[in-house]
């Protein structure tokens, strides 16, 4: 192999760490899909995961994620596993937190919406840098944080949607848990979460986008195909 080759072939954690996420997210699945509490809410909560591993894998070539965003995925579909294995509102860990601080609630349902808003946005970041002209732009981070609020609201209509087909068989993926402003809780959560990503994450992101082969980044015009030229 010649050195140019070498130079450009990726180094082995960058090849491996995609792989190792995967694993450990077939595995939190299988687990989580022996005897669910629910098997309809088990689907409805994991259904991004079953979606969304096998769109990661056959595009892994195409377009290879960053190392921190595979592992922020990996954990949010472990969260979403576990919560559609027990439902959000009965996830013992919740209860465990509940009972120490004196909650009126299971509050992994306010969890999870916080993961909501924090994994989408490197995920929304990520996509924007590497296929538009935001890279760099002072647009980015508020047009992410939005993108990411947009999501958790077609989410609440999406279990709107389920509350009225299914009826009181959808209370277990509701988790409102008696509260009339959950969904308001939710989305805020998520804006909660999406923010504090954004302003968290966003440095190391940028250094781990600058560290992709230049094949995987965005070319032509705008900051970054500046870049890779």
């Amino acid at each position: 192999m010649s050195a140019a080759g070498l130079s450009a072939a990726p180094p082995a954690p960058r090849r491996t760490l995609p792989a190792l996420c995967a694993a450990v997210v077939v595995v939190g699945l299988a687990l989580s899909a022996w005897r669910p509490h629910d098997p309809t809410t088990w689907l409805l909560e994991t259904v991004w995961v079953l979606v969304g591993l096998p769109a990661a894998v056959l595009a892994r070539r195409r377009f290879p994620l960053t190392g921190l965003l595979c592992v922020l995925l990996a954990v949010h579909a472990l969260v979403l596993a576990l919560g559609g294995h027990y439902t959000y509102a009965q996830v013992p860990i919740g209860d465990w937190v509940r009972d120490a601080f004196g909650l009126d609630r299971n509050p992994y349902d306010r969890f999870g919406h916080l993961m909501q808003g924090f994994v989408p946005a490197v995920l929304v970041r990520e996509l924007l840098s590497r296929t538009s002209p935001l890279r760099g732009s002072r647009w980015l981070a508020p047009l992410t944080v939005c993108a990411c609020l947009a999501f958790s609201a077609v989410f609440e209509m999406f279990e709107w949607a389920a509350a009225v087909i299914g009826g009181q068989a959808a209370d277990a993926f509701l988790a409102t848990q008696g509260d009339v402003w959950d969904t308001q809780w939710d989305m805020f959560c998520a804006l909660i979460g999406a923010t504090v990503s954004v302003l968290l994450l966003g440095r190391l992101h940028d250094r781990q986008l600058a560290s992709l082969p230049v094949t995987a980044s965005r070319r032509g015009d705008g900051p970054a195909g500046a870049d890779a030229a």
